[in-house]
């Protein structure tokens, strides 16, 4: 590891074997530990820990009190609020531990979790999706679906600039062209889902 390439508060661990990009800064009390793979140019809060075989991609910021746990995976300019939750193990038990059998769980590009959200392992949260604070995620949520509540549920869409997608209502009614009144991003909305327009 170099260390002129990326910052470390001198209050934090990076173990022997993790790596870490160019550009990332790791600030207080945080604890990287060896075997964890963190992309270039993010932002690791205070008090925050990266498992062994957790992979966060380039760009993401990680805000205070989080733990990455081994098996989740993180994709490029994800947002990962203060003290959100990940979990690897849907039935855990002192007496009987997994030995590292973890469930995977996968936060693709550009998706936003909101302070104090709960993840529970095994699925998937899509691309530039949004889940509320204090949410907690049960089942797969969908590219740019606007999640909130216990247990969580869809309750609209969000523009990868963070707009909320006004007039698009889950489920889709009728299948429509949207366009961003903040960025000019344009999508069109079917009833399988809500796709950029790349056309």
């Amino acid at each position: 590891m170099d260390e002129k390439k990326y910052f470390v508060h001198q209050s934090s661990y990076v173990d022997e074997g993790a790596k870490i990009g160019e550009g990332t800064k790791i600030w207080h009390f945080s604890h990287i530990m060896s075997g964890a793979k963190i992309g270039k140019n993010c932002t690791i809060g205070q008090s925050v820990t990266v498992e062994n075989r957790a992979v966060v991609g380039n760009g993401v910021k990680i805000q205070n009190n989080v733990s990455v746990y081994g098996m989740v995976e993180i994709e490029d300019d994800v947002f990962l609020g203060p003290s959100m939750v990940f979990t690897n193990d849907l039935n855990p038990r002192a007496p009987y531990p997994k030995h590292g059998n973890w469930i995977p769980t996968k936060v693709k590009r550009g998706a936003s979790i909101g302070a104090n959200a709960t993840i529970v392992c095994g699925i998937t949260i899509g691309r530039w999706a949004f889940v509320g604070a204090g949410s907690v995620v049960t089942r797969d949520v969908p590219d740019y679906a606007i999640v909130v509540g216990n247990p969580a549920r869809i309750v609209g869409y969000m523009c990868e600039c963070g707009f909320k997608m006004r007039g698009v209502k889950y489920p889709v009614e009728k299948e429509q062209k949207y366009t961003c009144s903040n960025c000019g991003k344009k999508y069109q909305i079917k009833k399988e889902g809500v796709f950029l327009d790349e056309s």
